[in-house]
């Protein structure tokens, strides 16, 4: 697509002006804000089951275990945006229909690369969370528009609805809009991005011994340790020390450090006074 336009102005004397005209450049977080606006809601629910599922099953590991295992960042974000913009608003329900180039724009796959290529990235990108039951995306033949539908975020294949949280497999945690357009989601990488959700998903001032997570979430000690690193970086993770009683160790205790979410990540059901340590 041509970004200038050229066209001659005739000025009152006869003379001839060129005068030229440039298209507005629209970034991936120019179109990020305007799917937020349209989705009129200032933080997005996401159930707690796409980090872990509730107690019971001996792997109790969600579908983010897959994303931790393969760094897969741009699919993580894609998901995440993906829930962001579909809303009972929409005229589709849970189903966004948009064009091609606005999916690329959305997860960045138009960024140094061509318009073909940059539809093709945001295409493979939406193919790559269907292999893994979160969504379904069709295109009709000569149409640049693709339809994206959420399903259930467990993985299940089932179809999607709006979490309420009164059962353990609809409990959710929420993202403020302000992750998005305080561009918190081009900061952190594929660790920090899980491990922000883990804590989101989890209690205030939870425990995350780098140790267990393989066994409780699915992902690496070094995967836990390099995405605490980052979300407290950032601010948007608090860590506080306590000290747990141990009556078999020489000192009789052992440091442990508990986390929270912290500002922007805060939603207002999140705002309880503060418990000291």
């Amino acid at each position: 697509m041509q970004q200038t336009e050229t066209s001659v102005r005739v000025t009152r004397k006869g003379t001839r002006k060129v005068v030229i005209r440039r298209r507005p450049e629209v970034t991936g977080l120019d179109t990020r804000k305007e799917m937020l606006k349209r989705a009129r809601r200032a933080a997005v629910p996401v159930r707690s089951t796409f980090v872990q599922a509730p107690r019971g099953p001996a792997d109790r590991s969600g579908p983010l275990k897959v994303f931790a295992h393969t760094g897969d960042k741009r699919g993580l974000r894609a998901y995440l945006m993906v829930i962001a913009s579909c809303s009972q608003i929409n005229e589709d329900g849970w189903t966004t229909t948009l064009d091609s180039m606005v999916w690329a724009r959305l997860f960045d796959t138009h960024l140094g690369v061509t318009a073909q290529s940059a539809r093709t990235g945001a295409w493979r990108t939406l193919l790559r969370l269907q292999e893994r039951q979160l969504l379904t995306c069709t295109r009709r033949r000569g149409s640049s528009e693709i339809s994206v539908t959420l399903l259930r975020e467990d993985g299940s294949g089932d179809p999607y609805d709006r979490p309420d949280g009164k059962t353990p497999e609809d409990r959710f945690f929420s993202i403020p809009n302000a992750f998005w357009t305080d561009e918190f989601d081009s900061k952190l990488d594929t660790p920090g991005l899980v491990m922000l959700l883990t804590v989101a998903h989890g209690k205030d001032w939870a425990a995350y011994p780098a140790k267990r997570l393989k066994e409780w979430y699915g992902w690496s000690e070094d995967t836990t340790e390099r995405g605490l690193l980052q979300v407290l970086e950032v601010g948007l993770v608090k860590r506080r020390k306590t000290f747990e009683k141990k009556p078999l160790l020489p000192v009789g205790s052992v440091l442990t450090y508990q986390y929270k979410v912290a500002g922007p990540m805060v939603t207002s059901s999140r705002k309880k006074p503060e418990a000291t340590a």
